[in-house]
């Protein structure tokens, strides 16, 4: 197929005119693209990192509620924590998951805070390496219980 001389001629003009240069609008638009997908990825696996921290909470909660102090319970049916032990029995469950936290008794209540760190996958390339998070979870001791709490 045959072209006019003058199209052929503006054609090639156009195609030299571009010497490799990359505009200012790629560079921000690719940018944008890695930062878009970084909270994509990255904000994902920060929120399944929060999960499993709240999972971890909740069950170093458990099983420190379990500590119950026998002789208060033997003495006058009085349910309640004894608080080394179920801070004791939290912090094994802790360190065998291999999270860091913090473990606050009261007379009824097991208290876990989790902090968790997710190591970047895409937002590294823009400086941030790492993403911290906390779970919580909580636990007390209940007798006879017949029907699911409110």
């Amino acid at each position: 197929m045959k072209t006019p001389h003058g199209l052929s001629a503006r054609l090639r003009g156009l195609a030299g005119d571009q010497n490799g240069q990359v505009t200012p609008f790629v560079v921000i638009l690719a940018v944008a693209i890695v930062m878009f997908a970084g909270l994509v990825v990255d904000g994902g696996l920060a929120l399944a990192t929060k999960v499993r921290a709240i999972g971890e909470a909740q069950e170093a909660a458990r099983a420190g509620a379990q500590a119950l102090d026998l002789a208060a319970y033997r003495d006058s049916s009085t349910v309640r924590l004894a608080p080394g032990q179920a801070r004791t029995l939290a912090q094994t469950y802790l360190a065998s998951t291999r999270d860091t936290g913090t473990v606050t008794v009261t007379d009824d209540t097991v208290t876990v805070t989790v902090t968790a760190r997710q190591h970047t996958q895409l937002l590294g390339l823009l400086g941030l390496d790492s993403l911290t998070v906390t779970g919580t979870g909580s636990a007390h001791p209940a007798r006879g219980i017949t029907a699911p709490e409110p």
